[in-house]
């Protein structure tokens, strides 16, 4: 599993997580939470699809 899946199902949840609150100081925690996960799979895809390029070009 790459990291970006992994980060991508910490966000989706922090999504249910959220749904299922009833405290909206828990709901807006795993909101925040949803959201830096999500950045930081943004920025995994990125790294790994500039490694995959990399990769590419050197078994050519």
């Amino acid at each position: 599993m790459r990291d970006s899946e992994m980060f991508t199902q910490r966000a989706a949840d922090c999504r249910e997580q959220a749904d299922a609150a009833e405290l909206a100081n828990v709901r807006d925690r795993c909101l925040r939470a949803e959201a830096a996960w999500t950045q930081m799979a943004t920025r995994s895809l990125r790294t790994e699809a500039a490694r995959d390029l990399r990769e590419a070009k050197t078994t050519v």
